[in-house]
């Protein structure tokens, strides 16, 4: 990376960040040479924002508070030990994230296991480390009441994850437009109720929190509100006693492109009215019950482009397709329609054909469309494409289909290294997985 980065500080004589040499061809050029033609790359130093600017804004609003980063969103194990450092905990929903946090020296007494499949290895595993466990449904108590009996003198604490109507004005904000979220104990059928009887029964089990994690489409703040205080509410009413945390889950916005054109609320806007519900209902209480937060996409999403090369342009009638070394599902593994911000770093710069055209991907599939109907300069062969806003859900939602992983690189202040080699036929087949 010396060379051309060098290189570009001598020819433009300035000054100017990483981030922006990457927005070269000399510089994309020279990546692709060592990592090939197709690559995402993380900025840490985002990162650190990302995750500073969300704990400022509840911290300085409510002090006993903790930041659970959700593994499932981008479990990178360079990203995940990154967030550990600076204070996050880790949000794991099943053994194999578990094991990561563990493999990347988290301490299990900060991890956070939700998830509504865990299999009794996995909860004996999680309280003999004294981790953070929600309950989501009602068969893990008989696992939890084993171990219990199978360690007499220890005390387990665990948590509940939640079930209730977060609606608003009668109308479901949940994903997809289900009326009720699938997950967590139903406060209104009596599941609550039953699932408290149980666990006060076994001597050395304490209910020491409450979970409340809804998917909505809306990601409103009245919705985190009324969440917050349902929670509070309820923990104060059942578990004052033994109350410690009040886990709001995930899923705020974050800072969003502007090509987005959706006004979303701040990381200010969420703490102001969740800490308010917090500040009010603990005014009176020496130790106040710590308020966790989970999120994901709102901490990484705007970590990660992805760098894409154009192998070819080809016009079908009067419509140009822009073929690349890249797929939907490495930017928008959903496949929404919606175009993420790209540019195209030109190879030459000359004047160029103009017109409407569309990226699409390697794989076979007619919709494998990276991008619709953008207008400009018609993109060349050997020119780049970066698509940025790609740090959430595509990594680790990447199928293997048809072409190998690409690498993935960090840069890091003035440094670029490797956290995720390209992928190799002896990896994408293993061959302690497949019999050939």
């Amino acid at each position: 990376m010396k060379d051309f980065v060098s290189e570009i500080h001598q020819n433009e004589n300035s000054d100017i960040e990483l981030k922006n040499e990457l927005y070269h061809y000399n510089a994309l050029h020279g990546l692709e040479q060592k990592y090939g033609s197709s690559f995402y790359v993380l900025d840490v130093n985002k990162l650190r924002e990302n995750y500073h600017k969300i704990n400022n804004a509840f911290k300085s609003r409510y002090s006993n508070f903790i930041i659970g980063y959700s593994y499932k969103t981008n479990y990178v194990p360079y990203l995940c030990k990154e967030l550990s450092k600076l204070g996050a905990y880790a949000e794991v929903v099943s053994r194999l994230e578990y094991d990561l946090a563990i493999k990347i020296g988290e301490n299990p007494k900060k991890i956070i296991f939700n998830g509504p499949l865990k299999m009794k290895d996995d909860i004996h595993y999680a309280l003999e480390n004294e981790s953070i466990l929600n309950i989501d449904s009602l068969y893990e108590i008989e696992f939890i009441k084993e171990y219990a009996i199978l360690c007499p003198n220890k005390q387990i604490n665990v948590g509940l994850r939640l079930n209730f109507d977060v609606s608003e004005n009668g109308v479901s904000s949940i994903q997809e437009g289900y009326s009720r979220s699938r997950f967590g104990i139903c406060i209104e059928n009596g599941s609550f109720h039953s699932a408290l009887d149980e666990l006060h029964k076994i001597k050395n089990v304490r209910v020491v929190g409450l979970h409340g994690h809804f998917s909505t489409s809306t990601r409103s703040v009245e919705t985190y509100k009324l969440k917050t205080k349902k929670l509070c509410k309820i923990a104060k009413e059942y578990i004052l006693d033994s109350l410690e945390f009040i886990n709001i889950g995930g899923g705020i916005y974050g800072e969003l492109p502007k090509s987005f054109q959706i006004s979303a609320p701040t990381f200010d806007d969420y703490a102001e009215a969740i800490c308010e519900v917090m500040n009010h209902e603990f005014a009176t209480f020496d130790k106040k019950a710590t308020l966790v937060l989970e999120p994901g996409v709102s901490m990484v999403a705007n970590t990660f482009i992805f760098v894409a090369k154009v192998i070819e342009r080809k016009t079908v009638t009067d419509i140009n397709y822009v073929l690349v070394d890249g797929s939907v599902h490495n930017i928008k593994p959903t496949m929404h329609k919606n175009n993420l911000p790209c540019r195209v770093i030109q190879k030459k710069q000359l004047d160029q054909e103009k017109g409407t055209y569309h990226i699409v991907g390697y794989t076979c599939m007619e919709k494998d469309y990276l991008a619709h109907d953008l207008t400009g300069d018609l993109p060349q062969k050997g020119d780049y494409i970066i698509f940025e806003n790609v740090g959430a859900y595509t990594i680790v939602f990447n199928p293997p289909f048809i072409k190998e992983r690409p690498a993935i690189i960090a840069m890091d202040l003035k440094e670029i290294f490797l956290i995720r080699n390209k992928e190799t036929i002896n990896q994408f087949f293993n061959e302690e997985l497949y019999y050939f």
